[in-house]
């Protein structure tokens, strides 16, 4: 945390205040004298601590003007709730520190709050702390990463190996804020954010399959080396100093450097830089959808965001939540049966993705027909997913069976074929809405508006349509002779 300035408990013109014995006023005077020592606070940001005549901390609070802040606590018209109405009574003198910047006064708060834990606080006593962003150096192909431990110490002593000499920028004071810069980023630097332990030459990198962000132009894909070990790094250096100075500043580099690459001719590396410079001046180019300029298309808006890290959340998952795909099964009596996989990137359909399938490994009517839905779910897992399963592609975050148990029972025996096993797979019923989860044998029940089931419920019915579309595409060619 930066330092903050030394506390502030006499008047800018350093004559002492003098503040009477507790019990010696009544409480409007005590109010008013407080009020007009409030008002010889200077006008810069920095914390404040509510005291009681013990001199034991009631309150920590934040300001970007530490005059009006104060003050505002002491004013006769002041209504600030039951809870601080109530402090008010026990306030007998404060004590403010300054800081630099109002963001510094928001570090301080919170790691005061951490220290002394308040009577009057109610947030912020937990052992949380703020978020902070990692980009490796001892890997060929760096990763980046969000950690809210920037020590790397894990519980058992020992030190994640990733933060070995890496480079920690931070704290940021909103979570949510910097995930959603890193997404709008990464279309620009392309850099990687999985789990893998990606080395130079591995003979693996050659049959790799690179995962989703590839296919949407969100990774360069070094994990099958794609771009070279220099060219990656390149990135990675200019997405730092991208955040360590300013935007006008990393744009005119740029530019210098791709009128560079233009003369000597190297046209594919000039349109690359160009493509850069154009998305970094178009990252704040966008509405919020409760502008509502789109409102025919935003009934029924579930933030993709928040559906995916609340399902993250109900599920127990360390990681975020970036993929998932979903299987359903579709057939009439046993007719022109098949499967269907669709795919949600960051909450939303990445229709090149979606998949279909017709169920050809089996026959258990006259006419070749396949009735049995575990065995359909168990071929299309299977065809799906037979790479991942011998370590050639990453696994989806999470895998969404469309059915009750019994479908995910099904799904899993594939699986357990399989060497490499999934993260997470589960199946959510139709009637009950109940979310069953691989090695449980209790179900998961949230809330019909839970952010996280209405995305799964997304996923379900994607699935569906898309599997009932492709079922009656070869009924009608079946039909009708087409």
């Amino acid at each position: 945390m930066p330092p903050i300035d030394d506390p502030i408990p006499f008047k800018p013109n350093d004559t002492p205040v003098e503040t009477p014995a507790w019990g010696t006023e009544d409480n409007p005077t005590r109010i008013k004298r407080l009020h007009e020592n409030a008002r010889d606070l200077p006008l810069k940001p920095g914390v404040y601590l509510m005291k009681s005549h013990t001199g034991a901390v009631l309150y920590v609070g934040k300001a970007a003007k530490l005059r009006d802040r104060v003050s505002s606590y002491f004013l006769p018209s002041t209504d600030l709730g039951p809870r601080k109405n109530k402090m008010l009574n026990e306030v007998h003198t404060f004590e403010v520190f300054k800081t630099d910047t109002a963001w510094e006064a928001l570090l301080a708060e919170n790691r005061l709050i951490k220290d002394i834990k308040p009577k009057y606080n109610t947030s912020q006593k937990d052992d949380k702390t703020y978020p902070y962003l990692i980009i490796t150096n001892n890997e060929d192909y760096p990763r980046i990463f969000v950690t809210r431990n920037p020590s790397g110490v894990k519980p058992d002593g020992s030190k994640d190996h990733r933060m070995t000499n890496a480079s920690i920028l931070g704290p940021f004071t909103s979570a949510g804020a910097l995930r959603t810069a890193i997404d709008a980023l990464q279309s620009v630097f392309k850099f990687r954010t999985c789990s893998l332990d990606i080395k130079q030459g591995d003979p693996k990198n050659k049959y790799f399959r690179p995962c989703l962000l590839a296919a949407i132009g969100k990774c360069t894909a070094p994990c099958n080396e794609s771009i070279t070990k220099e060219l990656y790094r390149d990135d990675i250096n200019r997405f730092t100093r991208f955040l360590k100075t300013k935007r006008s500043t990393m744009i005119r580099e740029l530019t210098k450097e791709m009128n560079q690459a233009s003369a000597d001719m190297n046209f594919e590396r000039a349109a690359t830089l160009r493509d850069q410079i154009n998305a970094m001046q178009k990252i704040d180019d966008r509405a919020s959808t409760s502008d509502q300029w789109q409102p025919e298309a935003e009934i029924g808006y579930i933030d993709p965001l928040k559906g995916c890290q609340s399902l993250a959340r109900a599920l127990n998952l360390s990681t975020p939540i970036r993929c998932v795909e979903g299987f359903d099964i579709a057939h009439l009596q046993g007719g022109e049966t098949v499967g269907s996989k669709v795919c949600f990137i960051d909450g939303r359909p990445f229709k090149q993705e979606y998949r279909r399938f017709q169920i050809k490994s089996f026959t258990n009517l006259p006419g070749g027909r396949a009735n049995d839905d575990y065995q359909s779910m168990r071929e299309v897992i299977s065809r799906r997913y037979r790479d991942a399963g011998a370590g050639q592609e990453l696994y989806p975050d999470v895998i969404l069976i469309d059915g009750g148990v019994g479908q995910l029972h099904a799904a899993m025996d594939a699986f357990d074929q399989l060497d490499t096993k999934p993260p997470m797979v589960i199946s959510i019923s139709k009637k009950e809405e109940l979310i069953h989860i691989q090695g449980l044998s209790e179900p998961l029940k949230l809330g019909r508006n839970n952010p996280g089931l209405r995305l799964l419920q997304q996923v379900r019915d994607e699935s569906h349509r898309f599997a009932q579309h492709y079922h009656h595409v070869l009924r009608r060619k079946k039909t009708l002779g087409e």
